[in-house]
């Protein structure tokens, strides 16, 4: 089986290497054929070079990209999954804060054509939670989530939207994304929403999870324009 993971990355010059050296061991450890395409969004700092430097073995393929102004995570997934090749891709944030291994079930789920799209969870019950957000994060957390089911259509069920760990179908997957156009951190909701009118399979997955304290989401700055973001989305979901 080919998989392709994408990894977008702001200034992780300091967690990138490790991050693709996860997920080469993880490819290797269960014998996949695969690539790992690194998205450096316009980064200031060395990340892009720390990529580089990361070591792959044999077959795996690495690729990093560097998108030359910082142009919104969106934009970085889109490009890695429009570079992808793989019959599965799997978007990963930077700082493996869930296990590669976690996302073997919905691997396989997703290359036996049992699901289309496949969305980690930090609140499922199954959930394990080793670092928790701080309060603020998970007060404005849950906020966004209420107003996203509100405003944009995203149905109950779909308990954690912008848990950036999904598993897709990688035909899917480019597909989706070569019509997005949302270039900041909504993107996942853009592709959700679409993805469920176009009568794709989704389903939800527990995960082991811990907070990475480094983040560069800065979500109290980001949602005094989330509001508008949400409309936004609305919009180009309804098209």
């Amino acid at each position: 089986m080919d998989i392709s993971i994408v990894i977008p990355a702001l200034n992780e010059a300091g967690k990138i290497g490790r991050d693709v050296e996860a997920a080469a061991r993880f490819l290797g450890e269960n014998a996949f054929d695969g690539e790992i395409i690194v998205v450096d969004d316009g980064s200031t700092d060395a990340t892009a070079e720390e990529a580089r430097r990361a070591v792959v073995p044999p077959p795996i393929r690495k690729t990093v990209l560097r998108l030359e102004s910082q142009s919104g995570k969106g934009a970085a997934v889109r490009r890695g999954v429009l570079e992808s090749r793989g019959e599965v891709v799997l978007y990963a944030d930077s700082g493996t804060c869930i296990p590669y291994a976690n996302a073997l079930t919905a691997i396989r789920k997703v290359a036996a054509g049992e699901l289309d799209m496949a969305l980690a969870s930090r609140r499922l019950k199954e959930t394990v939670i080793r670092r928790d957000r701080p309060l603020r994060r998970r007060i404005i957390s849950r906020l966004f989530h209420r107003a996203a089911v509100l405003l944009t259509g995203l149905p109950h069920w779909i308990t954690d939207s912008q848990c950036g760990f999904k598993v897709y179908k990688g035909e899917a997957a480019r597909e989706l994304f070569a019509g997005l156009a949302t270039p900041g951190f909504l993107f996942e909701l853009e592709i959700i929403i679409k993805a469920l009118r176009r009568g794709c399979r989704i389903e939800e997955f527990p995960v082991e999870w811990t907070c990475d304290l480094d983040s560069r989401l800065r979500p109290a700055a980001q949602a005094k324009g989330v509001l508008k973001e949400l409309l936004k989305v609305r919009s180009l979901t309804k098209k």
